[in-house]
């Protein structure tokens, strides 16, 4: 059997790069969309660019620039974890290349409505996916499954309840937990196993590659900006959860959920409500369990949620890949 194929819609992003450099390594990336999200559409689109010129492989894959701000709401945008361009000043030259003119959208309709089992993965707001859904609905039942980098079952880090991606565009997250497609949700409960610490970059800088060397450097990049924030000395590589899931399932191990968007809420908007009743531990003190101790209560599971990550693994993966990307 050949690669999965995948489009990768993105909004780079420092752990956004690490998903492409993932993606185009080890699956079959039909293209790259971008949406506006961690920087402004223009810088995410840039960045798409630069890291495939890193990798090697812009000559190969497109980048199609995808919607600037979300559905309904002013765009919010994330410059102080991944820099004013997005890539934490990283020092990429200016890509040689440049973007494809057709629209993000456009180019997910037709794609998917003209190769059979394709994957979407979306690592930033989903507001192209969305756009697509009501663009034409029969695309709900060509894709293969959505694995969406968003949400949380637990916490969030925009807000006390809300992941960033689904706080910039909440109608459209709940647009695609609700369109019937097969939904994977890689949220924060797991990325946040998944920690680059100071060890990590000089494993990374150890490798040699170019990729290596960029990877090196947006990390130490990503944890000096977390340590500013006073945060943990550490570099959740969150985006890159959702394409190891793709590329090796075992990595990652979830259980099914229902998940809806808040809309309304004060102080709840964006907040992924997942219906975990059935998962509750037999302990008071265990939140969750793979296995459940109850039938699913109220509407059926919509979602695979992520739950645990196999963080050893998952970094022999990324060094695996930034070796071979010369």
């Amino acid at each position: 059997m050949g690669a999965k194929k995948v489009i990768l819609d993105c909004d780079p992003g420092i752990d956004d790069a690490f998903a492409i450099m993932l993606a185009v390594r080890h699956l079959d990336v039909l293209g790259i969309t971008t949406i506006g999200g961690n920087s402004p559409l223009e810088n995410v689109t840039r960045n798409a660019l630069k890291v495939l010129e890193v990798c090697g492989r812009a000559n190969e894959i497109g980048v199609y620039p995808g919607h600037s701000c979300p559905m309904v709401t002013p765009l919010v945008t994330a410059p102080a974890v991944h820099g004013a361009d997005g890539l934490g000043g990283a020092c990429v030259p200016a890509p040689t290349h440049v973007a494809q003119d057709r629209h993000g959208v456009d180019f997910i309709v037709d794609t998917v409505m003209a190769i059979d089992d394709v994957t979407l993965i979306a690592t930033g707001p989903l507001t192209n996916i969305a756009a697509a859904i009501n663009r034409d609905p029969r695309i709900v039942e060509r894709v293969r499954e959505v694995c969406i980098m968003g949400g949380s079952a637990t916490l969030g880090n925009w807000t006390p309840v809300a992941e960033f991606n689904i706080y910039v565009d909440p109608e459209a997250a709940q647009r695609v937990f609700q369109s019937g497609m097969h939904v994977k949700m890689c949220g924060l409960n797991l990325t946040r196993q998944c920690g680059f610490v100071p060890e990590t970059v000089e494993r990374f800088r150890a490798i040699g590659t170019q990729a290596a060397d960029f990877a090196a450097r947006i990390t130490d990049f990503s944890i000096k900006a977390g340590v500013a924030r006073n945060q943990p000395a550490r570099a959740y590589m969150h985006d890159a959860c959702a394409v190891a899931w793709e590329i090796d399932p075992t990595l990652i191990a979830a259980a099914p959920m229902r998940v809806d968007v808040e809309l309304a809420g004060t102080y709840t908007r964006g907040m992924t409500v997942c219906d975990y009743r059935h998962l509750c531990g037999a302990r008071p003190v265990v939140d969750i369990e793979r296995t459940g101790q109850m039938e699913p209560q109220g509407a059926e599971p919509n979602a695979e949620v992520a739950l645990d990550l196999d963080y050893d693994r998952f970094l022999d993966l990324v060094c695996a890949t930034l070796a071979d990307c010369r």
